[in-house]
């Protein structure tokens, strides 16, 4: 048994870092509207709708950069480029719609203006990251 393991790599990197992002933005608020002259503010995050979704491809983000550590020395099928292209359109497909739901529900996209709604700012600028931690990905020579 060899102790080498490979590197991680500048794309595994900026993936591992984007998925992170996400999964605190959509902790933090992705709205709020009210909160003036007595009406209470009304607040939301990621975990309502398709924002799931956003949540939900960052962990599996997390999941896919480690596993390869953890099945040892084989190599893992699904480290591909294409599976993190795949979680990356799942993370905006899922911010996208969230964004445009709260945009209907809840008076417009001045609600998601970044001193209200960090999360949403926070989760989409993992989702870019992403994108670009699959680029790089794609260029990468396979191990």
């Amino acid at each position: 048994m060899s102790l080498h393991r490979r590197s991680l790599g500048r794309g595994r990197w900026v993936a591992t870092v984007s998925a992170i992002l996400i999964v605190v933005g959509c902790a933090l608020p992705w709205f709020r509207a009210g909160g003036a002259e007595g009406i209470p503010a009304l607040e939301g995050n990621g975990f309502f709708g398709p924002g799931i979704l956003a949540f939900l491809a960052a962990l599996a983000t997390l999941a896919l950069v480690t596993l390869p550590y953890a099945m040892g020395d084989r190599p893992v099928a699904v480290d591909r480029w294409w599976v993190y292209a795949a979680l990356a359109v799942i993370a905006a497909l899922g911010l996208l719609l969230r964004s445009v739901g709260i945009a209907l529900d809840s008076g417009g996209f001045g609600t998601m203006l970044p001193d209200r709604a960090p999360g949403v700012w926070l989760a989409a600028a993992g989702v870019v990251g992403l994108a670009f931690a699959t680029a790089e990905l794609y260029g990468a020579r396979p191990e």
